[in-house]
């Protein structure tokens, strides 16, 4: 059998895949079992919300980072005793802990509710919790597709090549996406949610001191806004240290991203990279001109994350402490 045969063989079970994950989601999960979920996971995200506005990004941030390894499980929020759990790799030790104060508060107002205790998932809780934050901070509202199953695995190892790294280039970018079933489309339409994103000074250090060991600035960086992040991000800065990703409307979700790559803004090599790239230059634009366009593709590409690799029937079940297993 041909490379281009099986390469077509792999693309339609991935399709199917897909298509069964859809199926077995639906928006109207919890009608009987406990219908005002939605309500209740909304007030909670909002009362951590206005206790601090790091909930939003560090919220969408803990989403996109559980979907990406072993499929929208909340396995990223399982504990370990020994630090062996996806929480403990050295790329998630970088999320913020208001990302899962937010669904232990959610899940805790949830079983608070008489009828709802233990029926309502963490993997369901964490991707409302996702689109509410995202609309508490001015971008769109949509429907979430709910009946994950919370998964009973989590390893540090598996978190290893499953997410993008800050100096990926376009073509990596495009190529780990498309193992989920991501176009190019949805990868940068999810990059927008950069527009409220945070980064720690060392993973784009090299860009503004060092650019390939020459002591120099990474030519497709603004000048100007090379020089400011040199100014908040001295060589010995604390590691700990973070910045927001658009310092011109940090606080707010719109179409900001897509204009700072433009201008050379963008934060990290692999954000740049969507400008700086033919292929994908001409979605920064029409996403930088037209935030409809934006809103619809980031709807899109969020419900189409949500569906990756979720477990269902004996695959998964209910936890009742979303940070160990029961």
């Amino acid at each position: 059998m041909s490379s281009q045969s099986l390469t077509f063989l792999a693309s339609l079970f991935l399709l199917q895949l897909i298509a069964s994950c859809q199926a077995q989601l639906r928006v109207d999960y919890y009608r009987n079992t406990c219908p005002n979920v939605e309500s209740i996971v909304r007030t909670a995200v909002e009362m951590k919300f206005q206790q601090t506005f790091v909930t939003a990004p560090a919220t969408l941030r803990l989403f996109f980072h559980d979907c990406f390894v072993r499929g929208c499980d909340a396995s990223v929020m399982l504990a370990s005793r020994s630090s062996t759990a996806e929480k403990d790799n050295p790329i998630n030790l970088s999320l913020a802990g208001d990302g899962f104060d937010t669904v232990i508060k959610a899940k805790a107002a949830v079983d608070n509710v008489p009828g709802c205790q233990n029926k309502v998932s963490c993997a369901d809780i964490l991707a409302m919790a996702a689109r509410d934050v995202i609309a508490l901070t001015g971008g769109p509202s949509y429907e979430v597709e709910l009946g994950r199953l919370d998964g009973r695995i989590s390893t540090k190892a598996s978190v290893r090549h499953h997410l993008p790294h800050p100096e990926f280039k376009l073509a990596q970018l495009n190529q780990m996406f498309a193992s989920h079933g991501l176009t190019l489309e949805d990868l940068i339409a999810l990059s927008g949610a950069h527009t409220i994103g945070f980064s720690h000074c060392s993973q784009f250090s090299k860009r503004i001191y060092n650019f390939r060991s020459r002591n120099r600035i990474d030519p497709t960086l603004n000048p100007a806004y090379a020089k400011q992040l040199q100014q908040v991000c001295p060589k010995n800065v604390d590691p700990r240290f973070a910045i927001g990703m658009d310092l011109t409307t940090p606080r707010t979700f719109d179409n900001q991203y897509y204009k700072n790559l433009q201008e050379g803004k963008g934060l990290l090599s692999s954000d740049q990279s969507l400008f700086t790239h033919k292929r994908s230059r001409d979605l920064v634009n029409l996403f930088a001109t037209n935030s409809t366009a934006f809103e619809k593709s980031f709807i899109i590409a969020m419900t189409k994350l949500g569906r990756i690799g979720i477990k269902t029937g004996k695959k998964g079940e209910i936890r009742r402490d979303c940070t160990m297993v029961n």
